[in-house]
């Protein structure tokens, strides 16, 4: 496993704004995600659930921007800013660090979202 490769692939993926098509190819089965309010997921049906519902919010993706991306271990931290128009016809901008483990079959088995800052306009 190119842990280097994998997260590259998973981070385009999220560049072009395919954050559901990044969990179907990436998680594992039993992947837990944990965003900066709390909320949790424990697996990768939930997380995808999760993903969808965001996604189904935006009605435009105005920007991604990759900052970023850390590689220690079995770890990675990738940095990102997102804006997005939603539905309702408002917009959020955030700048986020995705913290992901991986276990030894080259899936993310934990994600964690820490936001540096959310502006909504």
């Amino acid at each position: 496993m190119n842990l280097k490769t994998l997260v590259e692939d998973l981070d385009v993926l999220v560049s072009q704004g395919a954050m559901v098509d990044g969990v179907k190819q990436f998680f594992a089965d039993d992947a837990v995600t944990l965003d900066y309010k709390g909320v949790r997921t424990m697996n990768k049906k939930q997380a995808l659930e999760k993903m969808q519902a965001i996604a189904d919010a935006v009605t435009k993706v105005n920007g991604i921007t990759h900052h970023g991306t850390l590689i220690e271990g079995n770890e990675s931290a990738s940095e990102f800013t997102f804006d997005f128009k939603l539905s309702g016809n408002s917009t959020i901008y955030w700048h986020e660090i995705i913290r992901r483990t991986w276990n030894e079959k080259g899936q993310v088995v934990k994600e964690e979202y820490f936001n540096s800052h959310k502006t909504k306009i």
